[in-house]
C-alpha cells in the first residue's frame, strides 16, 4: 500500500508461513498423495492431513500400511511430520477392549488421545459431542461476557445485535451440521438451548 512493503524473505524450499498461498500451494504439492478404500482413506483440508480407518475384528494391517506408505511418501517429498503435533485418536463403542499399539513415525509412537480439537470441533473417543459442547460452553460464555458488558455502556441495540451476530452466534453454528443433532442428556449440564 502505497509506499510500504513487507521485508523479501529468501525461501528455497516452501513457502512463509501465514501467507494466502500457502495452503493452495500445499494442496498442489500433497495432492498426488490420496488413498480411498472401504476400510481406509485419507481427509485433507488446507494443511490439515487425517488418515481415517475403520477396523473391524483387529485387522489394523490396511490402516498401519497406510500410515507407513504416507510417512515414507512424505520423507520421499520434502516433507516432515510434526510428531507433537501428531495424535490418534481411536473411537470405539465396544467395552473392554485393550487399546490398540500405537503407530509409529519413524521410531517414534504417535500419541494416543481420548479428545483432539480437529478443524475447530472437539472429537472424543465415543463421539458422544461432550468434549465439544463443554468447549463450546465455555467459549460461548465467555463472549456473552462481553456482550453483557457492551450492553453495560448503553451501546445501541443495532451494534449489541451486530457484536452477538459476529463474535457469540458465530461460534454457536460452526459445524452445527456435524453437533447438533445430539440428544438433550448428552449436553452439559446449565447449557440452555
Amino acid at each position: 500500500m502505497k509506499d510500504i512493503t513487507s521485508d523479501t524473505v529468501v525461501s528455497s524450499i516452501g513457502a512463509p508461513q501465514g501467507t494466502v498461498l500457502s495452503p493452495i500451494l500445499f494442496t498442489l504439492y500433497t495432492s498426488d498423495f490420496c488413498y480411498n478404500s472401504e476400510m481406509c482413506h485419507i481427509q485433507k483440508f488446507a494443511d490439515d492431513t487425517a488418515i481415517v480407518g475403520c477396523i473391524r475384528d483387529d485387522q489394523e494391517e490396511e490402516y498401519r500400511c497406510l500410515v507407513r506408505d504416507f510417512v515414507a511418501w512424505c520423507h520421499n517429498n520434502g516433507l516432515q511430520l510434526n510428531t507433537s503435533k501428531t495424535k490418534e485418536l481411536v473411537i470405539d463403542f465396544g467395552r473392554d477392549r485393550p487399546r490398540p499399539r500405537p503407530v509409529q513415525i519413524g521410531t517414534e509412537e504417535v500419541e494416543g488421545v481420548q479428545t483432539y480439537k480437529y478443524l475447530g470441533l472437539w472429537l472424543d473417543n465415543r463421539l458422544d459431542w461432550t468434549s465439544n459442547t463443554r468447549q463450546l460452553y465455555k467459549k460461548t460464555q465467555s463472549r456473552m461476557y462481553f456482550l453483557r458488558r457492551l450492553r453495560s455502556f448503553n451501546i445501541c441495540r443495532k451494534l449489541l445485535w451486530m457484536f452477538y451476530q459476529s463474535v457469540v452466534a458465530s461460534v454457536l453454528s460452526y459445524a452445527v451440521v456435524c453437533w447438533g443433532g445430539v440428544r438433550q442428556k448428552r449436553t452439559s449440564p446449565g447449557w440452555r438451548s
